[in-house]
């Protein structure tokens, strides 16, 4: 069949070349209308109950995540001249479009009775600038505990803004636009006045890191074509062969972007590993057929008959490392997270495409060109590679117990690393500890105990239940409860409002800042409730935003720190059993939502299933090759050397702390797809070559080393600096996915070279008679033996 597939492609070559021209041409064209995205929610399946909840939230109170803040941290805050400036920079940032409000001291409002009227007026603190009178102002402000651990910390010195930005702004283009405004604004400021401004939120986060995947993909893009250009200068010695290389992977890379846009995707942080990902798994593709081709070439000097034993040789091993590659990226498709099912759509698609373009593109183009000339072939005699095949077949033929020893003992190492895992994601976990987003992360988790949202939404199933004294004091000693943990912040609520509107009711004594202690209380206080003057205040605002339209439901809002996926289900757990026992569930129904409850969602999910889309790999992937070879003893084989590197992976990061997480957990899958496709291609080989060996599983083991060991150990080397281009990441995931994939990629490069011919030569001893080790080994029957031997 690859013999007349082989005539087929050289035949018509010309009309293929057209064909394969032309869809790159169309797919260019969908490629140059990529986007990216901005949604960060797309981890968690849309039937999965926190994700419905979380969207309920959303619907019922708005956006939980696009709230931005500003802190300084000065002594000197309220200095005039500060002071003054400060106000300037809230006015400013006031008016960068998609901005809704800002929340600051400058800004702040008390309340005032008007006995009259029976309503609470709003009152500036501040008036207009600028300000002569701040002395006055911090008087009135810092007598106002509403605002106490919100907008300032008095035991630090630390001051907040916090802006809220349109949420349709926040998943466009224009979030990068608006969020750099803000920033410059804040950076002016600072600047004048000798102050180090810290940013954070959810929407500064979020941009930050989709700003730095767009970058790093056209960087890694880049890095990955040079890279493999020069491994491939160094490796062939020909201009021809660099430049057919970089043509395949560079129409696979058109092809992988518009594949992202005619499926209606956009660049995730996920889908932006594609196109460069195409490039280091295209590349092994050339460099088996070339190879090929060069052999077949110095053995027999005709060129299109080189070409045709090239396709009819590797056309097989070809397909076969394309469809493991492409299974092990395709099995994310049949989860049910968006962001993984995009990724693996567009990777399994592609790497399978890469197959038709280098099937295609190679034979065709060197149709067209002289025949390889001596020092082409020259590295087929290279005295290094020889000089290591000649040590590795030494070791496997003399030192084979030796090789068995090792591995165990590794493998055992491994799993005593596996048990020292820890599963910990965290919101920022792949940004550097040194980069100014973690710091002002954290500058804001030591000051206001964070900035990452957690949502309690109480339910008292009935109408208006909320207004009831009952509730308002429940709500109160939750919010108290919550308090208590280091991690959380101060509690935001509607008794917040209750207890201000209280202390405004006592003529602004803020002993009075609480919720009211009985009925008689509460009926004076709640008339009041209405405000006077400015219905769209901050003030008012804030109530609306917390109570819905029916006043059946409301929400206690905290912003807590960034403590990862592992302590934060057990501080939930914590919280939980305390809120059952303050909101009985027999009248009450609490759930607890916000984006720090989705990303832990998320992050189980994902890690979860990529546990799961794993197990499906290597059962998809052995399946092809038990259809292929038609022998469990194959198959056995196969599973150990290729378990192996991803034990001894899986244990180094055990021992050297790096922890379970999404981007972690990626490298198994990925790596199991590429470090099969070394096995297949050594067994293909020795299948070939055992009836030419007289079935002599010693004579053939040898030969299989000698004649695939050159390409296995170069296209190796090649993936292995493909994937370490991603090591110079700014985000320590993508690192970890750079140096751990290209640690497997290395080790199982080795266990192909050693171990598998170490058991192919266990089996011989095994198998006594010749018939009898062609029919365990290859699946064929003892007739047919019989009859290739006759």
């Amino acid at each position: 069949m690859w013999h007349k597939i082989a005539a087929f492609i050289i035949k018509y070559r010309i009309l293929l070349l057209i064909i394969l021209l032309a869809d790159t041409a169309i797919m260019g064209y969908y490629a140059s209308q990529v986007k990216l995205s901005y949604d960060f929610t797309s981890a968690v399946p849309t039937d999965n109950q926190k994700y419905i909840e979380y969207q309920q939230f959303r619907k019922q109170f708005g956006e939980d995540g696009n709230l931005m803040v500003i802190g300084v941290k000065t002594s000197s805050f309220f200095d005039p001249a500060f002071f003054n400036d400060y106000a300037a920079l809230v006015k400013k940032i006031a008016k960068v479009d998609a901005v809704e409000n800002v929340l600051s001291i400058p800004g702040a409002i008390t309340l005032v009775k008007d006995t009259v009227s029976q309503k609470l007026k709003v009152v500036p603190i501040a008036g207009n600038p600028p300000f002569s009178n701040v002395d006055s102002i911090k008087e009135t402000f810092l007598n106002l505990p509403f605002y106490k651990g919100f907008l300032y910390n008095p035991d630090t010195k630390a001051y907040l803004m916090a802006i809220r930005i349109q949420k349709d702004v926040l998943n466009s283009k224009g979030r990068a636009d608006v969020i750099n405004s803000i920033v410059a604004l804040g950076n002016e400021f600072g600047k004048k006045n000798n102050t180090e401004m810290h940013f954070s939120g959810l929407p500064l986060i979020r941009t930050d890191m989709a700003n730095r995947v767009q970058s790093e993909m056209r960087l890694f893009l880049i890095l990955s074509f040079v890279l493999t250009a020069v491994i491939l200068v160094l490796f062939f010695r020909s201009f021809s062969a660099v430049l057919a290389s970089m043509l395949v992977v560079a129409i696979g890379v058109v092809w992988s972007i518009g594949t992202i846009v005619l499926l209606g995707y956009k660049i995730t942080i996920l889908t932006a590993l594609i196109p460069p990902l195409v490039v280091v798994i295209g590349i092994p593709n050339c460099v088996y057929l070339l190879n090929r081709y060069h052999f077949e070439y110095n053995r027999n000097p005709n060129k299109m008959r080189s070409l045709l034993r090239m396709v009819d040789r590797m056309g097989i091993v070809t397909f076969f490392t394309n469809l493991t590659a492409g299974i092990g990226f395709g099995v994310f498709f049949f989860t049910k997270s968006v962001l993984l099912k995009e990724f693996g759509l567009v990777a399994g698609i592609n790497i399978l495409g890469l197959f038709f373009i280098s099937l295609v593109f190679i034979p065709a183009f060197f149709s067209f060109l002289p025949p390889p000339k001596v020092h082409h072939t020259k590295y087929l005699e290279s005295g290094w590679i020889n000089k290591l095949l000649d040590r590795i077949t030494n070791w496997v033929f003399s030192h084979r117990t030796t090789i068995y020893g090792a591995t165990l003992i590794l493998c055992a190492l491994s799993v005593w690393g596996v048990l020292r895992l820890k599963n910990d994601a965290h919101i920022v976990d792949d940004l550097p500890k040194s980069d100014k987003v973690y710091l002002d992360l954290k500058f804001f988790e030591s000051n206001f105990k964070g900035v990452m949202p957690l949502e309690i939404v109480i339910d008292t199933r009935k109408k208006n239940g909320v207004l009831s004294l009952e509730v308002l004091q429940k709500m109160d000693q939750m919010g108290a409860y919550l308090q208590s943990f280091p991690e959380i912040g101060r509690p935001l609520a509607i008794t917040e409002g209750i207890k201000f509107a209280n202390q405004a009711y006592f003529g602004g004594d803020s002993s009075s800042y609480q919720v009211p202690g009985d009925m008689l209380q509460a009926s004076f206080v709640m008339p009041y409730l209405r405000t006077k003057g400015d219905n769209n205040s901050m003030f008012n605002k804030l109530l609306h935003s917390f109570v819905d339209s029916t006043k059946q439901k409301t929400r206690i809002s905290v912003s807590m720190a960034d403590i990862g996926s592992h302590k934060l289900p057990i501080l939930l757990d914590r919280i939980k059993p305390e809120a059952a026992r303050i909101f009985d569930s027999s009248k009450y129904t609490v759930t607890f939502t916000g984006t720090s409850i989705t990303f832990l969602e998320g992050s189980k999910f994902i890690v979860n299933s990529l546990r799961d889309s794993l197990i499906l790999a290597f059962i998809i992937i052995f399946g092809c090759m038990i259809a292929v070879f038609r022998s469990w003893r194959i198959l056995l084989m196969s599973i150990i050397v290729n378990i192996v590197p991803l034990l001894i992976t899986a244990g180094l990061m055990g021992w050297m702390g790096i922890r379970i997480k999404p981007s972690t957990v990626l490298v198994f899958s990925v790596a199991l797809g590429i470090t099969i496709d070394v096995t297949i291609r050594f067994l293909v080989n020795f299948k070939q070559e055992l009836a030419q060996h007289d079935y002599s599983i010693a004579e053939t083991v040898h030969r299989t080393i000698r004649d695939t060991g050159l390409s296995i150990v170069y296209t190796s080397l090649i993936l292995i600096a493909g994937f370490g281009v991603f090591a110079l990441s700014q985000f320590d995931g993508t690192k970890s996915l750079g140096y751990l994939t290209s640690m497997t990629l290395f080790v199982a490069m080795v266990t192909n070279l050693t171990l598998l011919p170490a058991l192919l030569l266990w089996m011989d001893k095994v198998i006594e008679k010749k018939n009898n080790a062609v029919s365990y080994l290859m699946g064929e029957d003892e007739d047919d033996v019989i009859k290739m031997n006759d």
